[in-house]
């Protein structure tokens, strides 16, 4: 297990963490994340599986830090749960907004509302959590509209030092500035018995995504990594992902990845996350979302047959288009503001398409499981399945494709409002709609059975309901998919 935590008042020398359970009392001190002693981080191996641990973290002198709390581990990969439930939800990050009652609000969602949302996925006792990206909002540059280019008024409140180091002095400080509110008051201790996969998009890159943002500078990067390092864990190891993707290392805390990682809960259930915005190729040649050997193992663990469920969740959803450039899709807004592939999208490539429609095959190509894929960056909430994607039939296996919900979405945020259309299929595809994206705040729960996925759309619209609304949600929408005999 790979903890990560933040201090209200630094400390000058490593805290411990003290993991029970199971015949094991191990003392764990901690790694310093930052330069002053406020992030710090746990790694600890050689664990059992399935087991309920008592945690407990005490400073140097031996003082408690906290009230104890109880973790789990994961089943191993030989064990057969006969149930695992995981939560999905997008875009949780953004600064604080305001509230005032039903239809009364600016900016991203207050971060006390957001905790309510969150507190209600978490009521119902997920196994894990997968937070798809966009978890800050504080884009560098303006690089559409007036000014293109030009720092944002973000950028300028930063005072970043591109030339410089993102760790000690005046860097640290700024992203510290920007990051803190998006993300610490956010999650605060409320996950700390819950297992959280943070999955990065292009916000957390410090941009929007656009033709000129790519491929991400490198200071820009170093900010990205920066912010992973101090407020989210990496991916952990798994025998069946590659050590030497894109964005992987080995270090002391074994082999991590930043970019694409793992949810294996035993033989029941694999997730596959993968950033298809940190290996983006823009060029002319060879222009792809995600790095070609990852591709290769998406393709491999499709194939595999040692999980009962297998889940992609990508960083950008396929199914529906905005006319955003940093699609999937060539669809794109005409003078009109209408959808459409009837005239080139600028500075898009076919390659992303190709790509597409690859891992598409590859999923209608699995017979053995339900093809499924939950996914990130698009500020509404969906469901629909796939069964053509260009010259490609997937009728006889659909792959169903959800928008898992988004958490703390400004008004700005939803397409209908920035660009003027809500989510729309794109014109690729024959896409079956069952639910048509809302632009609402929620979440979606998912149940992996041996012989059943069950899927529960939630959701709160600021306009309509009242705030006490959020502590009663239930699903607006159920899906059960069967699998396969």
């Amino acid at each position: 297990m790979l903890l990560k935590l933040s201090l209200q008042r630094p400390l000058a020398r490593p805290p411990q963490l003290r993991i029970e359970g199971g015949g094991i009392n191990r003392r764990i001190e901690g790694r310093m994340n930052d330069t002053a002693g406020a992030f710090w981080q746990f790694y600890a191996e050689d664990l059992i599986p399935a087991i309920r641990y008592r945690l407990s973290l005490r400073d140097s002198g031996g003082a408690s830090l906290c009230e104890p709390w109880p973790l789990s581990t994961f089943p191993s990969p030989d064990q057969r749960p006969e149930q695992a439930r995981v939560l999905f939800y997008t875009c949780a990050g953004g600064p604080q907004g305001s509230y005032s009652g039903i239809g009364n609000r600016s900016g991203n969602l207050p971060t006390e509302i957001r905790n309510r949302l969150l507190r209600r996925g978490l009521a119902f006792a997920p196994d894990a959590v997968v937070a798809n990206g966009d978890h800050i909002y504080w884009d560098l540059h303006a690089w559409q509209g007036k000014n293109a280019g030009d720092l944002s008024s973000a950028g300028r409140q930063s005072n970043f030092d591109y030339q410089g180091r993102v760790f000690g002095g005046s860097n640290e400080a700024a992203l510290r500035l920007a990051v803190d509110p998006q993300i610490i008051p956010v999650y605060g201790t409320d996950f700390r018995s819950t297992p959280v996969f943070f999955l990065q998009d292009d916000h957390d890159h410090w941009e929007n995504d656009s033709p000129l943002s790519y491929p991400v500078p490198w200071f820009q990067l170093e900010l990205a990594r920066a912010t992973q390092q101090l407020y989210y864990p990496e991916f952990l190891a798994e025998l069946s992902r590659p050590a030497g993707l894109p964005w992987s290392r080995r270090s002391e805390r074994g082999d991590l990845s930043e970019s694409f990682g793992t949810l294996r809960f035993g033989q029941l259930l694999e997730v596959l996350l993968y950033d298809v915005r940190r290996t983006l190729n823009v060029g002319d040649l060879n222009a792809v979302f995600i790095d070609l050997e990852v591709e290769r193992w998406l393709a491999q663990r499709t194939a595999s047959r040692d999980t009962r469920h297998l889940v992609h969740a990508p960083s950008n959803p396929p199914g529906w288009t905005a006319g955003k450039w940093g699609e999937w899709y060539p669809d794109v807004l005409d003078d009109n503001g209408k959808l459409t592939t009837r005239i080139p999208k600028p500075h898009w490539r076919q390659g992303w398409l190709e790509q597409h429609d690859r891992i598409l095959r590859s999923l209608t190509d699995m017979r053995h499981r339900t093809p499924l894929v939950i996914s990130g960056d698009l500020h509404a909430i969906g469901i629909g399945d796939i069964r053509r994607s260009g010259r490609l039939d997937l009728s006889a296996n659909p792959v169903t494709t959800v928008l898992s919900g988004p958490i703390g979405t400004s008004i700005e945020g939803f397409p209908s409002v920035v660009r003027g259309v809500r989510p729309l299929p794109s014109e690729h595809l024959d896409l079956h709609e069952q639910v048509i994206p809302r632009e609402e705040h929620g979440f979606t729960i998912v149940d992996f059975f041996a012989d059943r996925t069950e899927l529960r759309l939630f959701k709160w619209d600021v306009n309509t309901q009242p705030l006490g609304a959020i502590d009663t949600l239930e699903p607006f929408h159920t899906v059960k998919l069967p699998a396969p005999a």
